[in-house]
């Protein structure tokens, strides 16, 4: 299987009058499985997902492959809607807006089984915002959660620190060796001023972790890169991230080989190909809901331990 670029396009959504720029690769023939949202992290933009340095590393071509759709859009802030919201917005409006946005591409494009989120770091805090809060609508379910790079309590300090994403930096990379070659380059077209609002929250975080997760309803997946830097991870933290969820709802998972940009490395497609499989998990779930207590007790089997 390869992945062709040429398959994903660009396009702009109206999240209730405002623009919001994304990229969409959908299925060759047919209609799709169930739409994947990938919801990208601070100081980046959709591109993200799309294999900058590598066809290899593309989210959108290889779900496209695999019979699924991948919008990926810009977060309010970013991206065509930079200029109508340049401090960008809190996370609930955030939600909110992309849901909104989402619901605007379901109006002429098939969704097949429903929506399933897929996101990294900051963007994973506007997924479990979504994940608590999804509306009750048939005909756009939200089937599961996939969030990487994504935790309760920063690391000592962490957020103090400079971002330094196109620069090699220990926080958002780890150790260089693990990005094909030509990645760095390729990222300083990624980025993208922080909006300031998205500042404004991370003191509130570790108690909203708790709170949203408590409300979820849907599987969840969370991947920790094994070069992780940005969270506290000790083992009653690991322990605490999947507990807060209501019991038997997520998993967490170690991407082995992967530093926080989990998305644009050499685990890239390993990672997504498990993220699909899991989304494939979701929309049987969701298609026989008999058979979820079931499959929840199976959640953290050892086949998952790892990416």
């Amino acid at each position: 299987m390869t992945t062709d670029p040429l398959r994903t396009r660009s396009l702009v959504l109206d999240a209730d009058g405002i623009p919001l720029s994304a990229l969409v690769a959908e299925p060759e023939h047919g209609e799709p499985k169930a739409v994947v949202l990938a919801i990208h992290g601070r100081g980046m933009r959709a591109a993200y997902f799309a294999g900058p340095a590598h066809p290899d590393t593309s989210l959108l071509t290889l779900a496209a492959d695999l019979g699924y759709t991948v919008l990926a859009i810009d977060r309010p802030g970013h991206g065509a809607s930079a200029h109508r919201l340049p401090a960008g917005r809190l996370i609930a409006d955030q939600a909110a807006t992309l849901h909104a946005a989402l619901t605007d591409y379901a109006r002429a494009h098939p969704t097949g089984a429903g929506v399933q989120l897929l996101a990294h770091s900051f963007g994973g805090k506007i997924a479990l915002h979504l994940a608590a809060h999804w509306p009750d609508n048939p005909r756009l379910p939200l089937l599961g959660a996939d969030i990487n790079g994504l935790a309760q309590h920063y690391a000592p300090g962490a957020w103090d620190r400079p971002d330094d994403l196109a620069g090699g930096g220990r926080l958002n990379w780890g150790p260089l060796s693990l990005y094909p070659p030509g990645t760095f380059h390729a990222a300083r077209a990624l980025l993208t001023p922080v909006p300031a609002l998205e500042g404004r929250e991370l003191a509130t975080w570790p108690a909203r972790y708790a709170a949203l997760a408590a409300r979820v309803r849907v599987p969840v997946r969370l991947t920790i890169a094994e070069h992780e830097h940005w969270w506290r991870l000790d083992p009653a933290s690991r322990a605490a991230l999947t507990a807060a969820f209501p019991e038997g709802l997520a998993h967490l998972v170690t991407a082995h080989g992967a530093g926080h940009n989990l998305s644009l490395g050499h685990a890239a497609r390993p990672y997504h190909l498990r993220a699909l499989a899991f989304t494939d998990d979701c929309r049987t779930r969701a298609a026989h809901p008999g058979a979820q207590a079931q499959a929840q007790a199976g959640a953290a089997a050892p086949v998952l331990a790892a990416v």
